[in-house]
């Protein structure tokens, strides 16, 4: 089998999600991030759907705070997870389901709606777009939806820069440097202005394009990196206020694109 959804699962059967933003500093990082832009603009009140919610980690931190979250999950591992580990909890609801195929919700409902992974794993044009325009449908106007995407240059500084450029410049761009999109590669990265483009004719309000754990992946593999819980708690802060600067985007792993639906009433 060579579907999407079959490598997508594949993949995450030999992959520890549930500990991805514990682990590591920029795994930290990326969560603390995220968690605050989350922050502002979802209150104790707002109903949440999370699209692509892995093993919970965000859904269940937020049902905590007391909002009505629903999340729909493609890996049946990780949805097992989400379930355990969110059992007892009545603010939070869980479905199996792709992002591409949002039909059992209605339209115009949730009062924030967050894809923080299934854009990692879209590649064609046709399932990209639908993706993106079941997020906004069940969005009620006036609601905010963030994306998170994947910068296609961070991927080359994490992962290539260990004596394997040459095949990750191949798996990512063409011969004369357009940035790839193909299943085999599980992770696809855009270029900032590509992933911003895909919504210009969307109805949406573009809020911000923020990136959310900087340049730690690479760095953090090196073998003096040292930072300790004062240092990070330091940095966390800095990094946050620097985080939507266009000229740091394209250095970053994993970014938020933020925007608002339209009311079109």
């Amino acid at each position: 089998m060579s579907t999407r959804e079959y490598l997508v699962s594949n993949y995450y059967d030999d992959y520890t999600e549930d500990e991805r933003t514990t682990r590591t500093r920029h795994g930290q990082l990326e969560y603390r991030t995220t968690m605050a832009y989350i922050h502002r603009y979802a209150g104790s009140q707002s109903k949440i759907l999370e699209i692509g919610a892995g093993t919970g980690r965000y859904s269940i931190a937020l049902a905590s705070e007391g909002m009505d979250v629903t999340a729909v999950e493609l890996v049946e591992k990780h949805l097992a997870l989400l379930r355990k580990n969110s059992k007892g909890m009545a603010n939070i609801r869980s479905f199996q389901g792709d992002a591409t195929d949002l039909s059992q919700f209605v339209d115009d409902y949730f009062d924030v709606t967050l894809s923080l992974g299934p854009m990692y794993h879209l590649y064609e044009a046709d399932e990209v777009n639908r993706a993106i325009d079941e997020a906004i449908r069940v969005t009620k106007p006036g609601g905010v939806i963030l994306f998170a995407f994947i910068s296609v240059f961070a991927i080359m500084y994490a992962n290539y820069f260990y004596g394997k450029w040459a095949k990750g410049q191949a798996e990512n761009f063409t011969d004369d440097y357009k940035v790839r999109h193909f299943k085999e590669q599980i992770f696809t990265g855009y270029d900032v202005t590509e992933f911003e483009d895909l919504f210009r004719e969307k109805p949406v309000d573009w809020i911000t394009t923020a990136g959310v754990d900087g340049l730690l992946e690479p760095i953090e593999k090196r073998p003096d990196f040292a930072m300790t819980d004062e240092e990070f708690e330091a940095f966390s802060e800095w990094y946050l206020a620097f985080a939507e600067k266009r000229e740091l985007l394209g250095n970053t792993n994993h970014l938020l694109y933020i925007c608002r639906k339209q009311d079109r009433r």
